[in-house]
């Protein structure tokens, strides 16, 4: 097949025409482009989410009003004394010599101020066993758990010398350090082990070294030049830590599958017979363009988090955004030019047994092994694609079921750590005690004089029906701040950890309490914040964003296939057979984390609820990423379809020689997801068992039984495009349909080709 016979236009293809060409241009561009882009985001600096612009409602009212004000609020702990048998009781000299000894303790560290002794503030359980001293830590809150080592290291000692009491410190500077100590290399962890990971597969999927390091080479450039993006970008947008972890993560996914995809067809074109030159044109012609359409597709189920009107998911949709477009760019311009200085030399570093040419594989049996699998699946599929239909849609949907009933909450400490640190014990402890003292509701209320007498009744009466009420126990303590006219009032709410009762009891003060006492003096703002308020309208505003963004997903990636494919089957098919793997990631979720089905199996545990952000973070990602498989395969069926194959020879032609890339790519995602999977906090393994069994049902049941099947059974519809929507703008720009005769011995051999 000469140059000129390839008669291929599209950007894609051009892209990768002009970087072969100008290989040394294409590389230091492209070098120029990631060194100054993490020059320019280093010294620009990242700016992160500020809390009060975390959450609409309430709670950024709040936040709002403390920030105006220009109060620092500390961070607080609490040290519980507990009798651990029933015959003490806080009255006894001995409980009393405690608590001495602990306020003692912690003012002598001279890191804390503010103290107070349970017998002033009344903060004594019912039962009169168990007692809390209440400080706060010197200096800036967001720090507190860099400083609270000696605090807790006193405490400690007191406990030494009062064997029969219980004498143990919780707070949020506490749970700070503990949480860094347990977690802090957590991710490190996984991000450091991804690399490692993806590079053995790609090792086993191309068989030689060289092959095998462009693609990690190309995602981690991405991801590098993507960081110092966010930098830049977030002095518009501010970005987040959990937006770098869940960029690093997509980046590398994506990364490496577009460059899969783009050096497996040239290897495959080469070994078919076509010079260097042509095999990468016919590379940047096909697989150059659908790692086109699936990045735009990506990329803008990725701007459907900026939807919610959630910083920290706006920041996750930015970033995963920046990076899925870098490496894609990076994927048409630079990986051709790389390909076309390396030649041959691509190959270097061949590994026996795994290289297609060495000897050990190069008996038919061994070096197909892959399509051989899969040319049986589809015999069979293709065979009787009605039942094959049945029994996958069947299968799926009842793995969807569970999702249901999903819950969805923003998960406790006990249920997002098990009972695996002592601090949990604790917790669980002060809640059963005091319940809701350990995430008590804040009132933040503002007046014109907080010292007025009507304000401060109103105080008083707010302070009487929140227990009359039922909705708090007590005690209700109310710290004033004179020179800004701002109180803060604690409420402990009844339902404690249990965040569905405690909501109630939340709802009970904003709805009946607030406005029968602080509603009625004017010009008293008095907005509740708190956990279970920041969950509570976390949840509220999630629910609120959860149809606009689905609707923009689906709608946008219905009208690019649309466009990329030219056919309105294809853009519906590809739509529900993409729901559906996302409703069988759901279902598992739920099973697994919700109901505790098989959790034990990946280590985790049955927490009675998904966490909050991440059935919508998942639809979006995975959407996206589905999409990847999807424009892949049924390009090349097309491609097949259009060199004047049958419908059912297109398609059996298209998944066959599609099926190793598909795997090895679906094997590095659901490998990196697994990762995520290990982490300790019940959040991270909901994340990573959710996005990897999506990607595992996605690139087998659906991709290689659904999608054949279903295509089977329509024939020639699937190509179906009705007269009106033709003045739609044409973006197949495929290759054109060859002269069939010539290249149909070729087409066959290459079928038989190893991939």
């Amino acid at each position: 097949m000469g140059n000129g016979e390839t008669r291929v236009r599209g950007l894609a293809a051009r892209a990768g025409g002009w970087s072969a060409r100008h290989r040394w241009a294409a590389v230091g561009i492209w070098v120029l482009f990631v060194v100054l882009a993490m020059g320019l985001g280093s010294a620009a600096g990242r700016v992160d989410v500020k809390d009060s612009d975390q959450l609409k409602g309430e709670t950024h009212t709040a936040a709002k009003i403390i920030e105006d004000a220009g109060i620092e609020e500390p961070a607080s702990e609490t040290v519980l004394i507990q009798a651990k048998d029933g015959s003490l009781k806080a009255t006894d000299s001995e409980f009393r010599a405690a608590v001495t000894a602990v306020v003692g303790a912690v003012e002598g560290t001279g890191k804390v101020t503010d103290v107070t002794s349970p017998y002033d503030t009344q903060t004594i359980s019912k039962d009169g066993r168990s007692a809390l001293v209440q400080f706060d830590i010197r200096g800036d809150s967001e720090t507190a758990g860099e400083r609270v080592e000696p605090v807790l290291k006193a405490v400690e000692d007191v406990q030494k010398d009062h064997q029969s009491l219980r004498i143990e410190e919780i707070g949020g500077a506490s749970m700070m350090k503990t949480f860094d100590d347990a977690f802090g290399d957590d991710f490190q962890k996984a991000e450091y082990s991804a690399v490692p990971v993806a590079l053995g597969i790609l090792l086993i999927a191309f068989g030689a070294l060289v092959a095998a390091l462009l693609p990690v080479l190309l995602a981690v450039t991405a991801i590098m030049a993507t960081m110092g993006l966010m930098g830049i970008v977030s002095h518009v947008m501010p970005m987040s830590d959990t937006a770098n972890s869940v960029m690093l993560l997509v980046g590398l996914a994506v990364g490496v599958d577009y460059c899969l995809f783009y050096l497996r067809r040239e290897r495959e074109e080469r070994q078919a017979g076509r010079d260097a030159q042509t095999a990468l044109q016919v590379a940047a012609a096909t697989s150059g363009r659908a790692i086109i359409v699936s990045g735009v597709t990506v990329c803008v189920a990725m701007a459907g988090m900026l939807f919610t009107g959630l910083a920290e998911f706006e920041a996750m949709g930015l970033a995963s955004l920046m990076v899925v477009a870098v490496a894609m760019v990076g994927s048409v311009t630079v990986l051709p030019a790389l390909l076309s200085l390396l030649g041959e030399r691509v190959e270097k570093g061949k590994i026996p047994f795994l290289h297609p040419d060495s000897k050990l594989r190069r008996n038919r049996g061994q070096g197909n092994r892959e399509s051989r699998f899969w040319t049986a699946v589809l015999k069979g599929v293709l065979a009787r694609p009605v039942i094959s239909v049945v029994v996958a849609a069947g299968a799926l949907l009842a793995i969807a079921a569970p999702a249901v009933g999903m819950k969805t909450q923003n998960l406790t400490l006990d249920q997002e750590f098990g009972d695996s640190l002592p601090i949990v014990q604790t917790y669980n402890r002060v809640n059963e005690a005091f319940p809701g003292g350990s995430e008590p509701a804040e009132v933040v209320v503002k007046a014109n004089d907080i010292n007025a007498p009507e304000v401060k009744s109103a105080l008083a009466d707010f302070r009487e029906r929140a227990i009359s009420s039922g909705a708090s126990r007590g005690p209700v303590e109310i710290k004033l701040h004179d020179q800004q006219n701002v109180a803060f009032v604690y409420v402990p709410l009844v339902g404690g950890s249990d965040l569905d009762k405690a909501g109630a009891s939340l709802d009970k003060l904003r709805d009946d309490v607030r406005p029968a006492t602080l509603g009625k003096v004017d010009g008293v703002e008095a907005p509740i914040t708190g956990q279970v308020a920041g969950s509570k309208d976390f949840n509220d505003q999630l629910a609120g964003a959860v149809i606009p963004v689905f609707a923009f997903v689906v709608v946008f990636a219905f009208g690019l296939m649309l466009l990329s494919f030219r056919s309105l089957t294809i853009a519906v098919t590809s739509i529900v057979l993409n729901l559906l793997s996302v409703g069988a990631a759901y279902g598992i979720l739920v099973a697994v984390f919700q109901h505790g089905w098989g959790a034990s199996l990946v280590g985790a545990e049955g927490v009675g609820a998904i966490i909050t952000w991440l059935p919508l973070f998942l639809f979006v990602i995975l959407f996206g990423l589905s999409m990847d498989y999807h424009v892949f395969v049924v390009s090349r069926i097309r491609e097949a379809r259009m060199r004047g194959r049958s419908t059912k020879d297109a398609i059996q032609h298209g998944v066959v020689t599609t099926a190793g890339v598909v795997t090895s790519a679906a094997v590095i995602m659901v490998a990196v997801f697994a990762i995520f999977g290990t982490l300790s906090m019940q959040s991270m393994k909901q994340m990573g068992v959710g996005l990897a069994a999506a990607v595992l049902i996605d690139a087998t049941i659906i991709r290689g039984v659904l999608l054949p099947a279903v295509m089977a059974l329509l024939g020639e519809r699937n190509w179906y495009l009705p007269k009106w929507l033709n003045r739609l703008p044409d973006l197949t720009h495929d290759e054109a349909p060859e002269a069939v005769t010539r290249d149909k011995a070729r087409d066959d051999e290459g079928e038989r080709v190893p991939v």
